[in-house]
């Protein structure tokens, strides 16, 4: 494919935010490297597979002429501590040699349970907990990267959906929506922020746009993806309005259930997967969204799915319903 845009790399683009990031930059116009050591299925074909480790020496002499990387890996929950920071310093280390910038999908655990509703860029950073400080620290390492040279940026986002399974839209709220029950994790009288996939990847491409224009700020940059904040009831409202318009669903109307969290801590003694979730249970008390100002203000206004079509979107990739039903 002849183009003028420089390529992108994608790393950990087997995950769901990989995939979407491969497919916006694929949908704009960049040459995009797709790295995963697992098979790739369904690429568009302007993406490169590159079937090797993040710190394979190979990837660096394959990826020469990039000018962003997107750091899509991410470790399972109850892998964090050990792997978190040593793959985040790798895709910096590649970053830093390809001279490209360094792009991160951060979230909100820097807050803490402390955290006020609204959430800017500059948001004082109180952790609560192990994840919460992780990610401090990684931050911390871009910044101290950034003051080497390295051109960085994170944009925090809230709870991710879309774009297939591994989410709580699928493993906890839906999981039993085609027999009418959905579950919520928190009060329902709480705004809680979300991220629709397909969207956040967007904002990456916007971001990665600006970063060519030679007069672009340098160093280490932090943005907010404002996303979709409703409150549990909105949430609930809107996934049940969806799966009507699919077909799913029984006749009756839906039951709604909460989560088991005294059943998740105490599983938890023995099930590292429960304790950490049970870890971060105050994200559903706690009420926040995240304000997109500086982010519009840096690359414009970026478009947003609506939330009854971005659900029906999700319900379809999970693959309880046919796009043509929708």
């Amino acid at each position: 494919m002849t183009t003028s845009l420089p390529a992108v790399l994608v790393l950990g683009a087997s995950g769901r935010f990989g995939r979407s990031a491969v497919q916006a930059f694929a949908q704009a116009g960049y040459p995009v490297l797709a790295q995963s050591r697992s098979p790739l299925a369904g690429l568009p074909s302007c993406a490169l597979h590159l079937a090797m480790a993040p710190d394979d020496p190979r990837l660096a002499q394959r990826a020469a002429g990039v000018r962003s990387v997107v750091h899509a890996v991410n470790p399972a929950y109850d892998r964090w501590e050990r792997e978190a920071l040593q793959l985040a310093r790798q895709g910096m280390d590649l970053a830093a040699r390809l001279q490209a910038t360094f792009l991160l999908p951060g979230n909100v655990y820097n807050f803490g349970e402390s955290m006020p509703e609204r959430l800017t860029p500059d948001t004082a950073q109180r952790p609560s907990t192990r994840k919460g400080r992780i990610r401090c620290d990684l931050e911390d390492l871009m910044s101290r990267r950034a003051q080497e040279g390295l051109d960085a940026v994170v944009i925090r986002a809230g709870d991710f959906f879309g774009a297939g399974t591994g989410s709580w839209l699928d493993l906890v709220i839906a999981r039993s929506l085609s027999s009418g029950k959905l579950v919520y994790p928190g009060p329902l009288d709480q705004p809680h922020a979300w991220a629709y996939l397909p969207d956040l990847a967007r904002a990456f491409v916007a971001v990665a746009r600006r970063q060519h224009d030679p007069s672009c700020q340098r160093g280490l940059q932090r943005f907010h993806f404002a996303g979709h904040t409703v409150t549990g009831e909105q949430w609930l409202a809107a996934i049940e309005s969806a799966a009507r318009t699919l077909g799913i669903g029984p006749a009756r109307p839906f039951s709604r259930g909460a989560m088991p969290w005294g059943l998740i801590r105490a599983g938890g003694l023995v099930v590292p997967m429960w304790r950490e979730i049970a870890e971060m249970a105050y994200l559903w008390r706690v009420p926040h969204r995240l304000d997109g100002g500086a982010l519009s203000v840096a690359v414009g206004p970026l478009p947003q799915t609506p939330l009854d079509q971005a659900l029906s979107d999700s319900l379809i990739a999970l693959g309880l319903a046919q796009r043509s039903a929708a």
